[in-house]
C-alpha cells in the first residue's frame, strides 16, 4: 500500500465530507448558502490572483545557494562575502514588458533578481542580463515602460510607440543594441548572465569605501546562447512558457544551473574623477580599466512547491542592504531604491516582508512596524521608540553607512558630462569590436524587422539618424534594409501597427 493520503480541510484545518459535491436541498435540489466549504472556495478563487507586477510580469525562478569560494574581505565586511560562508537564495528571472501570460521568447531584456537570506538580514540584487539600461534618470522610467506595454486605443504594443521613445532617448541606444543583438532572446535563463547593471558601494571593517558592479557569468558557455528572431516567434507559438519549463525541468532532473559571480572593483577616489560617470547606469566600465575579480558560485538546486507562495509573491527591493553593501549615486538606483517596496506594497500589501519568501530566514526581526493588512506577526508593546520599557535599539557601532560627499543647490539636471560621456559610442564599441559579422548580420536584421513594422514615417527617419551615430556603416544597412522590406512604402504617423516586440 501507498502513504496514507492526508484528508481534505478547509482553510481553517476542517475534514471536508466531498471533494465533488455541494449540499442541496436533495441530490437535486437547489444549492444552500450554509454550504461553507462550497463558498470559501467559490471566494478564494475569485481572489486568487494578486495584481501582477507592472514591469517583469512574467517570469519564474527557483531556490538555492551561494557560496564565497575568494577572499574579498578587503573590500567588504558583508557577513555573505566571507570566505566559505554559503548562503540560501532565492531567483526570479523575467522578461520586463510582457504581461504575465505573455510568450518567454518576445524580445525583450530578462530580469535576474537573487535574493541572499543572510545571518544580517535579506540582501536583494536586482539586476538584467544586460550591463546597462536604456535610460539614466528615473523620471524616465514610468514613460519608457508605458512606450513599450499598450496603446490607450486598442490595447495593442506598437513598434513606433518604442522607437519613438528610444529616439527621442540618445542615452537608450547602449541598451537598444544589447537588445536588437543575440542576448535579446537568451536560449534559455540557465544560459544567461546576470549583471547588477548598478554601482553599489562596498565597505570594509577599516571602514574604506569602495564601487563595484556585480557580474553573474553563466557557467554554461559564454552568456550569448540565443534564439533567433525566427525561431523565438516559432517558440512563442509552439511554448509561450518555454524558458520557465526549461529551467524547472533542468533542476527537476538535477541538472542545476550555477552562475560564477565576479566584481569589478573601482576605488573610492577614482570616481571623482574617471573619464565616463561610473553611476551612469547607460554606460559599462571598461574592463581594461577595472578587470573582473572572481567572488563565488551561485546554485540553484531547487524548485518552488508553490509557484504563488514562492515565486509569484516574492518581493526584491534594492534597498534591503546588509552591513557592508550600499547604494551609489546612481539615481536610478536611488530611485529603486523607494519604487520597489513601493510596488510591494500596493501589490501584496504593507507587511509582504512577513509572507514567508520574503522573511528574514537567519536573523531575528525586532521592528517597531505595527498593524495594517494582512499582518501575520504579533507587535509587541513597546510600539515606539525612543522608550524606556525596553523595545530594541539602535546599534550606532554597526556603523559603515553607505555615505558619500554631495553640495550644490537642489536642481533639475542631467549628470555633468565628463570627458568620455557621451550617448553614443559604447553602443558602437559593443557593435564594431564585440561583435563578428553573423552577429552584425543578425542584428541588422533584427533592427530592420522591427522598424519595418508598423513605425512612422517621422519616426523611421529618427531611427536612420539614431544607428547612423551609433555606426554610420551599420546605420546606412539598417536603412536599405527596411526600404527594401517597405518597397518604398510609408507607414502613416499615428497609424502603426501592433504587434509585440518579438515582431
Amino acid at each position: 500500500m501507498g502513504d496514507k493520503v492526508p484528508p481534505t480541510t478547509t482553510d481553517a484545518g476542517i475534514s471536508v465530507q466531498s471533494d465533488e459535491h455541494s449540499l442541496t436541498i436533495g441530490p437535486d435540489g437547489p444549492i444552500v448558502l450554509n454550504d461553507h466549504y462550497l463558498i470559501e472556495q467559490m471566494a478564494n478563487f475569485n481572489r486568487e490572483r494578486i495584481p501582477e507586477r507592472q514591469p517583469h510580469a512574467k517570469g519564474s525562478g527557483a531556490f538555492g545557494y551561494f557560496e564565497t569560494t575568494a577572499d574579498v574581505s578587503r573590500y567588504t565586511k558583508a557577513g555573505l562575502f566571507q570566505p566559505g560562508v554559503k548562503t540560501d537564495v532565492a531567483m526570479r528571472f523575467s522578461t520586463v514588458a510582457g504581461e504575465r501570460g505573455s510568450p518567454d521568447t518576445w524580445r525583450d531584456p530578462r530580469g535576474f533578481s537573487v535574493k541572499f537570506y543572510t545571518d544580517e538580514g535579506n540582501f536583494d540584487m536586482v539586476g538584467n542580463n544586460t550591463p546597462i539600461f536604456f535610460i539614466r534618470d528615473p523620471l524616465k522610467f514610468q514613460h519608457f515602460i508605458r512606450s513599450q506595454k499598450r496603446r490607450a486605443d486598442n490595447a495593442l504594443r506598437d513598434h513606433d510607440m518604442m522607437w519613438d521613445f528610444w529616439t527621442l532617448s540618445p542615452e537608450s541606444a547602449h541598451q537598444v543594441t544589447y537588445l536588437m543583438g543575440d542576448r535579446g532572446v537568451p536560449r534559455s535563463w540557465r544560459e544567461m548572465n546576470g549583471y547588477s547593471s548598478h554601482t553599489y558601494m562596498l565597505i570594509n571593517e577599516e571602514g574604506e569605501k569602495f564601487w563595484v558592479k556585480f557580474h553573474f557569468h553563466t557557467d554554461l558557455g559564454d552568456g550569448n546562447a540565443h534564439l533567433t528572431q525566427d525561431e523565438a516567434v516559432q517558440k512563442a507559438g509552439e511554448d509561450s512558457d518555454y524558458h520557465r519549463r526549461d529551467l524547472f525541468d533542468a533542476i527537476h532532473k538535477g541538472d542545476y544551473p550555477s552562475w560564477t559571480l565576479k566584481w569589478q572593483i573601482m576605488p573610492y577616489e577614482d570616481a571623482k574623477t574617471y573619464r565616463i560617470n561610473p553611476f551612469d547606469l547607460t554606460k559599462t566600465w571598461p574592463h581594461a580599466d577595472y578587470p573582473l575579480i572572481e567572488v563565488g558560485k551561485l546554485v540553484l538546486n531547487e524548485n518552488p512547491v508553490d509557484w504563488d507562495t514562492q515565486i509569484e509573491q516574492l518581493a526584491f527591493e534594492p534597498n534591503n542592504m546588509v552591513p557592508g553593501i550600499g547604494l551609489s549615486p546612481d539615481k536610478m538606483l536611488l530611485a529603486r531604491g523607494f519604487s520597489y517596496a513601493d510596488a510591494h506594497r500596493a501589490r501584496l500589501g504593507v507587511n509582504y516582508k512577513q509572507i514567508p519568501v520574503n522573511s528574514a530566514k537567519n536573523a531575528e526581526v525586532h521592528s517597531y512596524s505595527r498593524a495594517g493588512d494582512m499582518r501575520v506577526k504579533n507587535a509587541v508593546d513597546p510600539v515606539y521608540a525612543p522608550n524606556s520599557y525596553g523595545g530594541p535599539a539602535a546599534q550606532p557601532q554597526v556603523g559603515g553607512e553607505a555615505t558619500w560627499h554631495a553640495d550644490g543647490d537642489m536642481v533639475r539636471q542631467a549628470y555633468t558630462l565628463r570627458e568620455d560621456d557621451d550617448d553614443w559610442s559604447q553602443a558602437g564599441a559593443l557593435v564594431r569590436d564585440v561583435m563578428d559579422d553573423a552577429q552584425r548580420d543578425r542584428f541588422v536584421s533584427n533592427v530592420a524587422g522591427h522598424l519595418a513594422d508598423g513605425v512612422s514615417e517621422k519616426v523611421l527617419v529618427r531611427a536612420f539618424g539614431y544607428w547612423k551615430n551609433v555606426d554610420q556603416a551599420i546605420g546606412e544597412r539598417i536603412e536599405d534594409a527596411v526600404r527594401e522590406k517597405l518597397g518604398g512604402k510609408s507607414t502613416a504617423p499615428g497609424m502603426a501597427s501592433a504587434k509585440s516586440i518579438s515582431g
